[in-house]
């Protein structure tokens, strides 16, 4: 299915071993990949997590229907939905978020984040990197002023395998891409459906009709026409240096049984992709599970058509229950595997919606207020972090920003958010502005 946003835009990807990451970071191809930063020594953190599944809910999902209901509130603003309660006395979720509420001790809520981009462009520009944009940006904007949270991970503690650094799945965000660290650090997307019969990655297979030695022997004659000579400092930010890692990464995916094996969705049980629910998130989930659980370190799963400015109830009403039953097997099947201590799970969308129901019956964009789900990696499980006022309009108690949240993430990961990147004309660059993870998830 397609959604689009309330500028009525869609994202097409681009194709062909996973490139689609190159185009989305807001600037030019040359531009993406003729950049990659050089890290300060800022001296490695303690690591709680190694690994991080980040759930994006694109479009601003509503907090008052899913995480932060308003029972008290009039009418006009708690909506049609009840209420369940969680593992925490006194804390409730949405009546549909029953599976998640159930297991809410296994993982911390954040509802205090809130911040001052109330559109779609913005917003996610700020959520996805922790840093607002330069300058103002259109509502249906895909921007790139910073390298995103994958992206640094994927710079800062990823490892040389088959497998890439930082996936995306079906889609990139809007901001997700590199910024100034480079090609090789842009995400692979995947847009196939692991819920399709014969699920089969793309380009993460030999052609039909090849042996691989084929292919490898077909691949040569590319090396044999390349001559362009390479300029290796980096300060030259040559782009056929980014094109040959991205190629040559591209290579040792197709080439390699481990990644074969960590796409082979059939070696389930049909039992537990059963639990994860047969829809093409659910078996997203799944997937993102499978990659990390292989040595990906940054997996983002995009799920997009949260932008409700009409039809609220029924168009939640049946997708709630989906997204909380995929979300909360997919924590528990970590925690069953015993994965779930060092594997940081993300749930979150560019902001929140408006308290007061609009004529359409919808709620349009806002930025005061938000919840954020995060489990995982030392997070203590039945935390809750902060608070919106009673009608839901702000974050008002123990109030958080994007820095404080993406300072958490990235801390968690072993990576030092007050660390300085400079670019290969020697500018530098804050990871993050504002360094101060919430203390609160810090075990």
């Amino acid at each position: 299915m397609k959604y689009s946003n309330c500028e009525g835009m869609t994202r097409r990807h681009a194709l062909g071993l996973g490139l689609g990451g190159l185009w989305g970071a807001g600037v030019s191809l040359p531009k993406a990949i003729s950049l990659k930063a050089n890290g300060n020594d800022s001296g490695p953190l303690k690591t709680s997590a190694k690994r991080c599944i980040m759930i994006w809910l694109d479009g601003g999902p509503t907090h008052f229907e899913t995480f932060d209901p308003k029972p008290e509130a009039p009418t006009e603003i708690r909506g049609e939905y009840g209420t369940c309660q969680t593992t925490n006395p006194g804390i409730h979720y949405s009546e549909h978020m029953s599976k998640l509420a159930a297991i809410s001790d296994k993982f911390a809520m954040i509802r205090s984040i809130r911040h001052n981009q109330g559109n779609h462009g913005a917003g996610n520009h700020y959520m996805m990197t922790g840093a607002p944009p330069r300058i103002p940006v259109g509502c249906g904007a895909y921007v790139s002023f910073h390298p995103s949270m994958g992206s640094v991970v994927s710079h800062e503690v990823g490892t040389k395998s088959a497998l890439p650094n930082y996936f995306s799945i079906p889609k990139m965000t809007r901001s997700g891409g590199p910024n100034f660290l480079g090609a090789n650090h842009a995400p692979f997307v995947v847009p196939d459906d692991p819920n399709g019969k014969g699920f089969r990655v793309r380009d993460v297979a030999v052609p039909g009709g090849l042996t691989g030695g084929q292919f490898r022997s077909k691949s040569n004659v590319r090396s044999m026409l390349d001559r362009m000579k390479r300029y290796h400092d980096s300060a030259f930010g040559d782009p056929a240096i980014a094109i040959d890692e991205y190629y040559e990464q591209g290579m040792n995916l197709v080439l390699s049984p481990e990644a074969q094996l960590a796409f082979d969705i059939s070696q389930e049980s049909d039992g537990l992709r059963d639990r994860y629910y047969r829809d093409s998130f659910g078996q997203r989930c799944l997937l993102a599970r499978r990659l990390v659980e292989a040595g990906v370190p940054f997996v983002t799963v995009y799920n997009g058509g949260w932008d409700h400015h009409r039809d609220l109830w029924n168009s939640c009403r049946d997708r709630l229950p989906r997204v909380d039953q995929s979300v909360a097997t997919l924590i528990s099947d970590l925690d069953e595997r015993g994965m779930l201590e060092d594997t940081l799970v993300l749930v979150l969308g560019e902001f929140g919606r408006t308290p007061k129901i609009n004529s359409r019956v919808g709620r349009d964009h806002w930025s005061n207020a938000m919840s954020v789900l995060m489990a995982g990696g030392g997070t203590p499980g039945g935390v809750v972090v902060g608070a919106t006022d009673k009608k839901g309009y702000s974050a008002m108690e123990n109030v958080k920003s994007p820095e404080n949240f993406i300072s958490t993430v990235y801390s968690k990961l072993g990576i030092n958010p007050n660390k300085i990147l400079y670019t290969p004309q020697g500018r530098p660059t804050h990871l993050v502005s504002d360094a101060t993870p919430i203390e609160e998830l810090m075990s």
